[in-house]
């Protein structure tokens, strides 16, 4: 009996491998000819931008980086740190007195990151 559940398990194992594997082959044919599409012109490459985007850990940092300033805020003004307050107001402050092209290559660079779709859904608002 045990050998029999043994075999049967065995069996089980081997088909739920195969059928990965399987599966793994098919997404491969799949990503291939979406990309051939692509290349005619058929479709636009979307999927495969947000594939590579989304492993992606920059979008993390700088989405992190740029809520920071924010959430300090909103500790100093729900706390009532003023100190605080006026440490965030500096830093806009000594920001805003950068030279404009350096300015520019922050911002280039952030919306770079997070993607150009986010800067123009900023400019319809």
């Amino acid at each position: 009996m045990w050998f029999t559940l043994g075999k049967l398990a065995l069996k089980t194992g081997a088909q739920i491998y195969q059928n990965k594997k399987r599966a793994q082959v098919l997404e491969s044919e799949a990503e291939v000819k979406y990309l051939e599409r692509a290349c005619k012109g058929e479709v636009e490459l979307k999927k495969i931008e947000h594939k590579r985007m989304s492993s992606d850990l920059k979008d993390e940092f700088c989405l992190i980086l740029l809520s920071l300033p924010l959430l300090i805020l909103a500790y100093s003004v729900f706390f009532g740190d003023q100190a605080l307050q006026e440490r965030v107001d500096y830093f806009f402050e000594k920001f805003e007195n950068l030279p404009f092209w350096y300015q520019g290559l922050v911002i280039g660079a952030f919306s770079t990151i997070l993607g150009i779709r986010g800067v123009s859904a900023i400019k319809k608002k």
